[in-house]
């Protein structure tokens, strides 16, 4: 029997990985206790999620446990051990404005977590393919300090520099810069993920994300750009645009898009702890100002949005990913969604829950 073990399976990457998977493994385990609730509110509740996961998958079985419980998560490793092929870890405080409230809170669960599953997976099924959800933030303030040209409506690198054509690369060092409390426990668990890797042997991967997004997000105002801003065009609540003058440019990939990366993975995994940037690249980014244009074009609304001058601690000004190293190694993936239809399937889901 084929097990995947996949934690957050109530949120974006992780439901979007059950879904993708529960086609392909003999069993699903999902391992989520909805801290996305006590993170941000109610309303950024996955557990509508994960009732639909249990209603459309019957091989999917989920438990609430919280990954920083390592006696609790090893009893699903002990149990599935023999049949663990394939660990999702997509479970994390994904935050860096919310981080600097709790730092014990976010460091455990982002780093410790983390080593608990790494842990795990290597005492009971070390051949395994372990995939870990890092984030663009362990780069810090590293990229803001690129030659960057303001434009009518976004920052751009300039055109003379190698970034210029594909985006940020993984050789751009995260050491020595600002990143966020957020951005520093990320780091943690990355560099635990690589070492896993090359110090046991493990098939272990790092995937550092761009803006993460999907019609399964529930966006709130510290986490979920694309999500959010399209409940705030949809229901007229008020959007803020923290610095910038709103030009600050993300790329944007959607879930399925990065699932699949990690599933061209587990069929030819790399030895030694890789690690790829995972964004939407040049294919799939935009402005703040340029996604409020797409969001009033789409939903028919025009914004309820404000300025303050102060951005948030940690915010990149210009976040391109240059995803080649990982299509040079898997030329069979590309991408799906672009911006457009992301936006739109953001729209028709976003619609029918509020």
């Amino acid at each position: 029997m084929n097990v995947a073990i996949i934690t957050g399976c109530n949120g974006l990457i992780g439901s979007e990985s059950v879904s993708f998977m529960a086609g392909k493994m003999d069993l699903i385990i999902g391992i989520d206790n909805d801290q996305r609730a006590y993170f941000f509110g109610p309303e950024a509740s996955t557990r509508w999620n994960r009732e639909v996961l249990e209603h459309n998958y019957a091989n999917f079985k989920s438990f609430d446990y919280d990954i920083r419980d390592y006696t609790r998560l090893e009893t699903v490793f002990r149990e599935y051990a023999t049949d663990i092929r394939l660990v999702i870890h997509t479970a994390a405080q994904p935050s860096h404005d919310w981080a600097a409230k709790e730092p014990l809170t976010d460091f455990t669960i982002n780093a410790n977590g983390t080593l608990n599953l790494l842990e795990l997976t290597r005492l009971h099924c070390p051949g395994a393919v372990f995939v870990f959800t890092s984030t663009n933030k362990v780069y810090g303030d590293t990229p803001n300090f690129l030659p960057l040209a303001e434009l009518d409506k976004r920052y751009e690198i300039e055109a003379s520099h190698p970034y210029h054509k594909n985006g940020i690369d993984e050789l751009m060092s995260i050491d020595q810069s600002r990143h966020s409390l957020f951005g520093a426990s990320k780091v943690a668990a990355d560099v635990l993920v690589q070492e896993y890797g090359r110090y046991f042997g493990m098939h272990t991967v790092v995937f550092r994300g761009g803006c993460l997004t999907g019609p399964q997000h529930s966006g709130t105002q510290l986490h979920g750009f694309l999500s959010y801003l399209m409940k705030c065009a949809i229901s007229g609540n008020q959007y803020t645009i923290f610095g910038y003058k709103g030009k600050q440019v993300r790329d944007n990939i959607h879930s399925h898009d990065l699932v699949n990366m990690f599933w061209h993975f587990y069929q030819h995994p790399r030895p030694g702890g890789e690690v790829y940037n995972a964004g939407g690249g040049r294919f799939s980014n935009c402005s703040m100002l340029e996604a409020i244009e797409l969001c009033e074009q789409i939903s028919g609304n025009k914004m309820n949005y404000t300025y303050t001058d102060t951005p948030r601690s940690g915010d990149h000004i210009w976040y391109i990913s240059d995803t080649s190293k990982f299509k040079t190694h898997y030329p069979g993936w590309d991408y799906e969604y672009n911006l457009l239809v992301t936006m739109e399937q953001i729209f028709e889901h976003m619609r029918k829950r509020i």
